[in-house]
C-alpha cells in the first residue's frame, strides 16, 4: 500500500458559539462558575477525507466561509479534530497567516531573527541566510523600521520569504497571494513552483482559480463545510465555476501557443 504523505479520514471541525452576550471577564467566570454559559455549537467541517501523495500541489475551493482556511489550520495543527484523524508525515511550513509571528514594536531586522527562532532555526542560521531574505522581500531601505510602520505588502514580503527560504517537505498557502503587488505575487508563484520541483508537497487556498490552475494539480472543492468533489483541477474548478475556468484555460491556451 502506498503511503501518504498527508492522510484526512472523516474530519469534522466543530467551534461552540456563544449563544448569549457576556461584556467582561467577571461576567463570563461568574457565569462559568454557575454552569449558566450556554453555546451554540457550529461545525465548519464535515466528514473531510483525502489522501495527498509526496510532491502532489492540492488546491482547496470555495466560496468565504466555506471552511477552506479551517483545514488548513487543522491540517497544520493549529485546531484539533472533533471527529476523524489527520496524519502528517513532514515537515510542514503553514503559511496562513503571515508575520503573525513578528513583534510590531521591533525592526525588521530584529524580527527576521525572531520569527526565525519561532520556526526553530539557529541566529548563525539566520545570519547565514539573512541578506537571501532581504533581498527576496525587497526591504532593504526599510530595515530598521518597526515593523508596525509596514504595509500588508512588505509584510507579507517578508513573512514569505522567511518561510520559504528552507524548502519545507509541506508548504501550506493560504491566500498569500492575495497581498502585495504583482511583481510580488510572480515571485512567489516562481517560488512556489521551484519548491514543487524540488519535491515539496503544496497545500493552496486562493480565491485566484488562475493561480490554482497554474499552480496546483489536484483540488478539493468544499461548500459550507463539506467536500463537493476531489479530483483533477481543472474538472474541479469547473464543476465549481465553469465559465470563469473556461475562460482562464483559454487565455492559458493562447499564452501556451505563442
Amino acid at each position: 500500500m502506498e503511503e501518504y504523505i498527508i492522510e484526512v479520514n472523516d474530519l469534522t471541525v466543530r467551534f461552540n458559539l456563544a449563544s448569549q452576550r457576556v461584556d467582561n471577564v467577571k461576567e463570563y467566570f461568574i457565569k462559568l462558575m454557575r454552569h449558566e454559559l450556554m453555546f451554540q455549537e457550529f461545525l465548519p467541517l464535515k466528514h473531510i477525507s483525502f489522501n495527498v501523495r509526496r510532491g502532489e500541489a492540492w488546491a482547496f475551493i470555495g466560496d468565504n466561509g466555506c471552511g477552506k482556511s479551517t483545514l488548513l489550520k487543522t491540517i497544520s495543527g493549529i485546531l484539533k479534530p472533533y471527529r476523524g484523524n489527520i496524519e502528517v508525515r513532514g515537515r510542514v511550513a503553514p503559511l496562513i497567516e503571515l508575520g503573525a509571528g513578528f513583534d510590531d514594536d521591533l525592526t525588521a531586522r530584529e524580527n527576521i531573527f525572531l520569527n526565525g527562532t519561532v520556526l526553530g532555526h539557529s541566529r548563525k542560521f539566520m545570519k547565514e541566510h539573512f541578506d537571501e531574505i532581504v533581498e527576496f522581500a525587497d526591504i532593504r531601505n526599510f530595515l530598521d523600521s518597526p515593523i508596525k510602520n509596514y504595509s500588508s505588502g512588505m509584510r507579507a514580503r517578508l513573512g514569505f520569504s522567511i518561510a520559504t527560504m528552507v524548502k519545507p517537505e509541506i508548504l501550506i498557502v493560504d491566500e498569500v497571494l492575495a497581498v502585495g503587488d504583482y511583481k510580488f505575487r510572480e515571485k512567489c508563484k516562481v517560488r512556489m513552483q521551484e519548491m514543487l520541483s524540488g519535491g515539496t508537497t503544496l497545500l493552496f487556498v486562493s480565491h485566484s482559480l488562475k493561480d490554482v490552475l497554474e499552480l496546483c494539480d489536484h483540488a478539493v472543492y468544499i461548500k459550507k463545510g463539506e467536500v463537493q468533489m476531489v479530483g483533477d483541477t481543472v474538472e474541479v474548478c469547473r464543476q465549481y465555476n465553469p465559465e470563469q475556468t473556461e475562460e482562464i484555460l483559454q487565455e492559458m491556451r493562447k499564452i501556451n501557443s505563442k
